[in-house]
């Protein structure tokens, strides 16, 4: 069935629903008037570039992953966000870490500085800092996973 063309600058929003032969059609909704949607939608997009380019100081380096089981590590950070991901992995970061991101169970980090967050996913973590103020986010503990996340004097 061919479906009339609404005014210019109006378009209908439709829906759609994902089948097994294909998607399916499911309604036709109201004309929207693009060109006054639009305009607060640019707005809006500029508060965001405006509010984003504000951050200013950023991971200097490419981050570092080890990923692994058992793995037992001795790296220099240099200023990047150090991701672990696996099981009982034991990392020693020397210098300064932008970030410290921990996934998996029973992962041991022993950071001499994190400067912006540590996230530790999982249960059984371990982040120890020795200096430095970074956000400390257990996602883990949201799910009543036990996970310590301390600084410690260094």
């Amino acid at each position: 069935m061919q479906m009339p063309l609404p005014p210019s600058g109006q378009r209908h929003v439709v829906s759609f629903q994902a089948c097994s032969s294909g998607f399916t059609r499911l309604k036709r909704g109201r004309a929207v008037n693009w060109t006054t949607f639009a305009g607060p939608l640019a707005a809006c997009a500029v508060v965001v570039a405006a509010s984003s380019a504000a951050q200013a100081a950023h991971a200097k380096n490419g981050d570092t992953h080890i990923t692994g089981q058992g793995t037992e590590q001795t790296l220099d950070c240099n200023d990047a966000t150090l991701i672990v991901n696996g099981t009982a992995n034991t990392v020693n970061a020397k210098g300064n870490c932008w970030a410290v991101t921990v996934m998996g169970s029973s992962n041991t980090v022993i950071a001499d500085s994190v400067t912006h967050d540590i996230t530790v996913y999982g249960w059984n973590q371990t982040v120890f800092y020795h200096s430095g103020e970074p956000v400390l986010w257990d996602r883990g503990r949201e799910l009543g996973m036990t996970n310590r996340l301390q600084q410690v004097p260094g």
